[in-house]
C-alpha cells in the first residue's frame, strides 16, 4: 500500500490526465488513486467509484462507447445505477461478469479493480492499447499505473536504465513491449489482463485478433461493411457531454473521419490542422479544402523555427515518462495545446494505416524480394552511385533518404528490414555509438507473435498493429493530448473494424503500388480526388533541416561531452562524430539525433542510473501463465 503521501504526490503527479477531480480509495492491503477528465456525466462518476457493499474499487482512464447499452442489459439484471457515467457501467459488468465482461465492450480502456473481500485486484488494458497501463513486482507487491511517473513516485521503485530497451530504443526510437526504459517496470500489454491474488501474479490475454481465413469478398461488399462499421464507430465516438472536435490533415484517414462525423452532428464541427508554411511538406491547402467542404469552425497552427521548439522538447522529458523518441510528437503537442482551448475531445484518424496498409514500407517489403538476387557487389556499387549523385537533402522524408535505406535494408534479414525501414540507428550505428550493444533483438518480437511467412503483407500489418502502432503511434498521441487535458479518440480501431481489416484479402488493401486501396475506394465520391490521390506526407517535423538550424543549440546543449561520459556506455567521440557529419551534410541523420537528445533530456529529468550489465536469471513479466 502507499502512504497517504505517496498516493497525494502520484495524485497531483497525474493531474494533468485529470484536472477535474482526484481521489484516493484505501482498501486493507490496496491502495486507488484516480484522477479524472469529466467527458460522461460531468455531475457525477467522481473516482475512485466504490459498489454498495463497499467491497469492490475502481479506477478507470478511458470511455466506453456501449455503456449505456451495457447499463440498460444490466438493469435488466437487478443493478442499480447512481450516476450516467460509464465508470458505474464498467463496475456492474465485473460484479456481474468478472473478467468477461471486457469483451462485451466497445472503447478505449486501462482498469484497476479490487475487490477487498477476495484480496484480488485486477489490470485490465483495452484491445489494440489505446490507453496505456504500466505495472511494476517488488517481492509481493504490485505498483502500476497510467503514467511511468506514478510508479516512479514511490521511493521503493529503482529509476535505472534498462540496456536491453536502450538497445531496441536506439533501433526504432520507441521501445516495444511489454519493456520500457526503466528496469523492471513493464507495460500491461494490449488485450491482456494481470491478476494479483495473496502476493501472486499472472497475466494473460483476454483479446487476440481472430485467426480468420481470408475472406472471398468484392470490393463493392467489402465497401458496403466498411462503410457501416465506420459510420457506426464514429457515432459513437462522437458521444460526449463536452465540446468535441476533429484533427484534420487533409489526409485520407483524418478526412474519412470528419465525413462521417459531419453525417452524423448537427451542428457545425471544429477542426483543429498544423500548418508548415512555405514549406515543401505543408498540407494546408488539403486541410482547408476539407475544412471549407464540411463548413467546419477551422483553426490552425503554423509550425515553424521561430515557435518555442526548445520549450517545448524540455516539457517532454517530463510529460512523456519515456523518451518522445518520434519526432512526430512536436505537431502533436503544438495540435492538442491548441485544440483543448476549444474542445476536451477530438477524434483522430490513427490506425488506418496499420490496418489497411498505409505505409510505404509493406511496398519496400515486396519490392526487395527479387532485389536481394542482385549480387552484392552491384548492390554496392549502385548504393556508391546515390551517394555522388543524390546529395544529401533537407526534405523530410526525402526520395534520396529512402532510396539510401532502402538499399541498405536489401542486406538484413526480413523482419529486420522492416523495422529497419522504419528505424533509425542500423546495428553497426549503434555498436559505435554505445559499444558493448547487444544487437537489437527485433526478429525475436516477430516470433513472439507466431505469425505465418505467407503473406507478407498482413504478417507485418500485425507487426506493426503490435508494436509501431501501440508502443509509438498511440503512446505518443496519449501522452501529448493528456499533457494539455485533451482526449483523443480513434475510431478506426473500434474492434470490429479491426477484425473486419484483418479478414481481408490482401488484394484489398495495397494494389499495385496503391496504398489502403479499399479505403480509397470507399471514400471516392465523398472526397475530391485530390484528397484521395495525394502523396502520404507524414505527420513530423524536418528533423533533418532544423538540426542544422533551429534545434541546433538544444542539441550541443545536451548532449556534451560530460553528460554522454557520465552514463558510462555511450561514446561521446561517436556521437560528435556523427553530429558533425550531419551538420556537414555528409548524412542524413536527424531522427536518430532527435532520438539522442530526447533520451538524455529525459534520462536528466527523471534521475535515470545507468548500471553495467549483470546476469539476470529473473522471469520476463511478459512471459507469464496465461489466464484467460
Amino acid at each position: 500500500m502507499a502512504s497517504k503521501g505517496v498516493a497525494y504526490r502520484i495524485t497531483q503527479g497525474l493531474s494533468h490526465r485529470g484536472p477535474d477531480q482526484q481521489g484516493v480509495f484505501e482498501g486493507s492491503e490496496a491502495t486507488l488513486c484516480a484522477v479524472r477528465l469529466k467527458i460522461i456525466d460531468l455531475g457525477g462518476g467522481d473516482q475512485p467509484f466504490v459498489s454498495e457493499d463497499r467491497d469492490t474499487a475502481i479506477a478507470f482512464n478511458g470511455e466506453i462507447y456501449n455503456h449505456r447499452e451495457i447499463r440498460s442489459e444490466l438493469e435488466g439484471l437487478g443493478h442499480r445505477f447512481h450516476s450516467h457515467c460509464d465508470t458505474e457501467t464498467v463496475l456492474h459488468a465485473f460484479l456481474e461478469w468478472d473478467t468477461e465482461c471486457f469483451r462485451r465492450m466497445r472503447g478505449m480502456f486501462a482498469v484497476a479493480l479490487w475487490t477487498e473481500s477476495r484480496k484480488r485486484l485486477v489490470l485490465v488494458r483495452d484491445r489494440m492499447g489505446i490507453k496505456p497501463l504500466y505495472y511494476y513486482l517488488r517481492g509481493d507487491d504490485v505498483y502500476f499505473g497510467s503514467e511511468l511517473k506514478a510508479i516512479v513516485e514511490h521511493p521503493e521503485v529503482p529509476r535505472r536504465l534498462d540496456l536491453t530497451a536502450l538497445d531496441s530504443y536506439l533501433a526504432v526510437n520507441y521501445v516495444p513491449g511489454p519493456h520500457t526504459l526503466m528496469e523492471g517496470i513493464r507495460k500491461v500489454p494490449a488485450g491482456c489482463l494481470l491478476e494479483w491474488r495473496h502476493g501472486k501474479v499472472s497475466i494473460g490475454r483476454w483479446w487476440s485478433l481472430p485467426s480468420v481465413e481470408t475472406r472471398k469478398i468484392s470490393i463493392e461488399g467489402a465497401k458496403e461493411e466498411l462503410d457501416a462499421l465506420l459510420r457506426d464507430s464514429v457515432r459513437e465516438h462522437l458521444v460526449s457531454d463536452v465540446p468535441l472536435g476533429v484533427w484534420a490533415s487533409g489526409g485520407l484517414d483524418s478526412s474519412a473521419v470528419l465525413h462521417y462525423a459531419a453525417q452524423e452532428t448537427a451542428g457545425r464541427l471544429k477542426t483543429f490542422s498544423v500548418s508548415f508554411a512555405g514549406r515543401s511538406f505543408d498540407e494546408t491547402p488539403y486541410f482547408r479544402e476539407v475544412a471549407k467542404i464540411y463548413g467546419t469552425e477551422h483553426y490552425e497552427f503554423d509550425l515553424n523555427p521561430e515557435v518555442e521548439l526548445a520549450s517545448a522538447i524540455q516539457d517532454f522529458a517530463y510529460y512523456s515518462d519515456e523518451p518522445g523518441a518520434d519526432a512526430g510528437a512536436l505537431p502533436v503537442w503544438f495540435l492538442s495545446r491548441m485544440t483543448r482551448q476549444h474542445v476536451t475531445v477530438a477524434l483522430s484518424g490513427e490506425g488506418a494505416d496499420e490496418l489497411f496498409g498505409g505505409y510505404l514500407t509493406y511496398v519496400a517489403d515486396r519490392l526487395v524480394r527479387p532485389f536481394r538476387m542482385v549480387p552484392g557487389g552491384m548492390r554496392r556499387l549502385l548504393r556508391g552511385a546515390l551517394d555522388r549523385y543524390l546529395p544529401v537533402s533537407d526534405d523530410k522524408i526525402s526520395l534520396e533518404y529512402k532510396l539510401k535505406r532502402w538499399i541498405e535494408g536489401s542486406w538484413l534479414d526480413p523482419d529486420e528490414a522492416h523495422f529497419f525501414w522504419n528505424g533509425t540507428f542500423s546495428n553497426e550505428q549503434r555498436r559505435q555509438i554505445r559499444p558493448g550493444s547487444n544487437g537489437n533483438g527485433l526478429k525475436a518480437l516477430v516470433d513472439r507473435l507466431g505469425l505465418a511467412r505467407s503473406g507478407v503483407l498482413d504478417r507485418y500489418l500485425r507487426v506493426d498493429q503490435s508494436y509501431y502502432l501501440a508502443d509509438d503511434i498511440l503512446y505518443k498521441t496519449d501522452r501529448m493530448s493528456m499533457a494539455h487535458s485533451l482526449e483523443v479518440r480513434p475510431p478506426f480501431l473500434d474492434h470490429r473494424i479491426v477484425e473486419f481489416a484483418a479478414s481481408l484479402p490482401q488484394r484489398l488493401k495495397i494494389r499495385g503500388f496503391r496504398q489502403k486501396y479499399l479505403l480509397r475506394e470507399l471514400m471516392r465520391g465523398k472526397l475530391s480526388e485530390r484528397i484521395l490521390n495525394r502523396k502520404k506526407t507524414g505527420f513530423d517535423i524536418p528533423t533533418h533541416d532544423w538540426f542544422r538550424g533551429p534545434l541546433r543549440g538544444p542539441l550541443m546543449d545536451t548532449l556534451t561531452d560530460e553528460a554522454i561520459q557520465a552514463t558510462g556506455i555511450f561514446d561521446a567521440k561517436a556521437i560528435h562524430t556523427l553530429i558533425r557529419d550531419h551538420m556537414e551534410r555528409r548524412i542524413n541523420v536527424g531522427y536518430h539525433l532527435w532520438g539522442l537528445l530526447t533520451l538524455f533530456l529525459w534520462m536528466k529529468r527523471w534521475k535515470v542510473e545507468v548500471l553495467p550489465p549483470v546476469e539476470r536469471v529473473l522471469p520476463d513479466p511478459g512471459q507469464m501463465l496465461v489466464i484467460s
